[in-house]
């Protein structure tokens, strides 16, 4: 499981650090791809063939199904980190997640996520904790 949140920057090549403790679980290699809040995501290899399988099985005769299988395979990426820890960005998901300089990483359950710090921010912020509080009782999950 992924948790926590760290900051980084990206450089001029594309490349971010991917925190020790988050390249240690996914191993050698990973998939990175679009996400649906304009960030990145991050999974494992095994993780991302359980979410491939799920994609696969949305029906073809669905637009927004198609969509949304577009989004995610479309950007997909196979990713290792080099030598100290770095992973490269393609130009096409750096631009989809506003990545220029600052980036967020954090751990969310099965995947991770790679933000602009800007955007992260501005998300952390918008979050009414009352309403998500509300949704996740009326879905019989108490915090």
């Amino acid at each position: 499981m992924f948790s926590g949140e760290y900051q980084h920057t990206i450089d001029a090549k594309g490349r971010i650090i991917m925190p020790v403790k988050f390249r240690e679980a996914l191993g050698d290699s990973f998939v990175v791809t679009k996400g649906l809040d304009h960030n990145l995501l991050v999974f494992s290899n095994e993780e991302w063939q359980s979410f491939y399988e799920k994609l696969s099985t949305l029906p073809l005769s669905n637009k927004n199904s198609r969509g949304f299988s577009r989004l995610f395979l479309a950007g997909a990426i196979e990713c290792e980190t080099d030598k100290q820890g770095r992973i490269l960005i393609t130009q096409p998901l750096k631009e989809y997640a506003s990545l220029v300089k600052d980036v967020t990483v954090i751990g969310n359950g099965n995947k991770l996520e790679i933000w602009s710090t800007e955007n992260w921010n501005d998300y952390i912020n918008s979050i009414d904790t009352d309403e998500i509080a509300d949704s996740l009782c009326e879905l019989g999950i108490m915090i």
